[in-house]
């Protein structure tokens, strides 16, 4: 079994990014702010080493932590 590096919010947010939901579909859906959304992506982007979602998304499918 593999460790998740991510948090649940920043599994979920990322679990509705690669669906192709934007910002503001993530944010409403989660119940969150718009803001709150971007920062969720921004740590994960850190914790990642990489430089944009796209990257993100590629890294945690390669991990194995996202399934499309």
């Amino acid at each position: 079994m593999k460790k998740n590096i991510l948090t649940k919010r920043e599994q979920e947010v990322f679990d509705l990014l690669v669906l192709d939901r934007t910002t503001k579909e993530i944010a409403t859906f989660l119940g969150i702010s718009e803001k709150t959304v971007r920062n969720h992506i921004s740590n994960t982007i850190q914790k990642l080493g990489v430089t944009c979602r796209t990257q993100a998304v590629i890294e945690l499918i390669r991990l194995g932590l996202l399934n499309i």
